[in-house]
């Protein structure tokens, strides 16, 4: 070898698909309603990044109470939408579609939160690994509406791998 190609230490996944629908989203991570916060994902490179999608609708049960008369989607449910953005890339990249993964968050850091997010509104959920290829994954997370910046965080997140 001659030194110019870098290597990775993640796992490789043969075919993984560049998108998933909310089917293949619950094959991935045990999330599911009210709490399950992303619709489909795309642009997936297996390893690296992904976009989630997370339709914000008024008949979500949140708006009830936050805020009555002025509905505004949590802020820690957009982090948890990025987390759960980010775990199903980990799914793909590892291959643990069927295998009941569960991930845990370890830590949440450089939180801002840039504009308001509200019914009607189209989360994109970008997330980039940082860090990875085992049980520990570090992200980079940009939330945006309409191409502007609603939330950026980056976190840590824990996988509880199946045993072989």
């Amino acid at each position: 070898m001659d030194g110019s190609r870098k290597e990775t230490p993640m796992t490789e996944t043969p075919a993984a698909p560049l998108s998933a629908d909310l089917d293949l989203i619950q094959r991935i991570i045990p999330h599911r309603y009210p709490f399950l916060l992303v619709d489909k994902v795309r642009d997936i490179v297996v390893n690296e990044s992904c976009v989630g999608i997370k339709c914000v609708t008024m008949n979500e049960p949140q708006f009830t109470g936050h805020f009555p008369g002025m509905p505004v989607f949590p802020g820690v449910m957009i982090i948890e939408a990025m987390a759960q953005t980010s775990g199903i890339l980990v799914g793909l990249s590892m291959d643990l579609v069927d295998k009941n993964a569960k991930v845990f968050f370890m830590g949440v850091d450089g939180v801002k939160f840039r504009r308001k997010v509200v019914p009607g509104d189209v989360l994109e959920l970008h997330v980039k690994a940082l860090r990875g290829g085992g049980k520990v994954w570090k992200f980079e997370g940009r939330a945006m509406v309409d191409g502007e910046l609603a939330c950026e965080a980056t976190f840590t997140a824990m996988f509880d791998l199946p045993k072989a």
